[in-house]
């Protein structure tokens, strides 16, 4: 097997070139070409598409990604795929915004520099980088720490902050139970001052410029960070759109950042904030009850947009699959939609 080969996308027509036993999806991060994908691990098959030509091995993948009858008709999954020879591919699903506003993914040296409680179970942190990174409102990064005690980290997290703040990067985590990044924050085992490695930017969910109708965003627990970075770099772009902003929490005590929201809703009366509460207990709350989805819908309905406006829905997939089919009753093409499924990983860890 010889070092290099050839990919070429069709009907796109791009071609770049894999590294002997580099995946094809991470040749094509290299080289700043966004391809569509999700977990990265074979188990989502955002990055699914037809091998016409070529040879691959594909590492080890989930059957629900890929199944057996779609691997015997030639489908591939290119997070897993290792070439073996030069190779065309046909994309199943794919972008061309986002192919024309490919970011190459880099590596980056950083340190945290700051760490707070927003609730009971959200974080914050912040990290700064030695050099400047570039990236789309939405998007995330692959962090790596190594803990007190010697352990290596690897999670992926969306970046809260605007991409014009380009060396302190914030990020809001939720803390799960057998989660080792945030549990080791918690317990010190990584502190603030902890050497970090930034690797990034990945993502496709990330804010589509001088569109029409209303911005519909949809956050839950963790997902608040990439759609706390859209809202704002929205509203410091100077486009004008109405802004329904919807977050689903459990209780009052699980909302946070309400003053900045405020804040931002002051100065852009445009900006409508609709927290949506699933398990109100006796405690004072006059805003709306159940699951965020059925709000989303209840308004849409009422606004009777009829698919116009974008929808940029971030948080768990339980939230994610619920919200789909109320997206498509009220009009909304797939186009105008826009979603980051935070996964977990085979430790329990957050995807993102």
């Amino acid at each position: 097997m010889t070092g290099a080969h050839t990919v070429r996308l069709e009907p796109v027509g791009v071609e770049f070139e894999v590294e002997n036993g580099e995946t094809v999806l991470n040749a094509a991060f290299r080289q700043g070409i966004a391809l569509p994908h999700g977990c990265k691990e074979g188990q989502c098959s955002a990055c699914k598409c037809v091998l016409l030509e070529g040879e691959v091995d594909m590492l080890k993948y989930s059957t629900f990604a890929l199944n057996d009858t779609e691997k015997e008709s030639g489908h591939v999954l290119l997070c897993r795929s290792i070439a073996y020879s030069d190779m065309q591919v046909e994309l199943l699903n794919y972008d061309e915004e986002v192919l024309a506003k490919s970011i190459a993914v880099k590596t980056f040296k950083g340190r945290i520099s700051k760490f707070e409680h927003l609730t009971h179970d959200i974080r914050g942190i912040e990290i700064e980088l030695a050099s400047p990174i570039k990236f789309w409102a939405g998007q995330y990064v692959d962090i790596t720490v190594t803990t007190q005690k010697g352990e290596t980290i690897t999670r992926s997290f969306s970046m809260a902050n605007t991409p014009d703040e380009t060396q302190k990067l914030s990020f809001i985590i939720k803390k799960y139970p057998e989660g080792k990044f945030s549990g080791e924050l918690d317990s010190g085992g990584i502190r603030v001052g902890a050497e970090v490695t930034v690797v990034g930017p990945y993502g496709t969910c990330f804010r589509r410029e001088e569109r029409q109708g209303p911005l519909i965003l949809v956050g839950a627990g963790s997902g608040m960070s990439p759609v706390w970075s859209i809202l704002n770099d929205h509203l410091k772009s100077g486009e004008k759109r109405d802004v329904y902003f919807f977050y689903g929490a459990r209780t009052p005590g699980d909302l946070f950042y309400l003053d900045r929201i405020a804040e931002l809703a002051g100065r852009h009366p445009e900006l409508n904030f609709i927290p949506v509460l699933s398990h109100v207990n006796g405690e004072a709350w006059d805003g709306e009850r159940g699951f965020v989805h059925q709000s989303v819908d209840a308004k849409l309905k009422q606004l009777a947009v009829d698919g116009q406006g974008d929808v940029y829905a971030c948080g768990p997939p339980p939230m994610i699959d619920a919200l789909q089919p109320v997206l498509f009753m009220n009009g909304f093409e797939t186009e105008r939609i826009f979603f980051d499924r935070f996964t977990t990983s085979s430790n329990a860890a957050p995807a993102h």
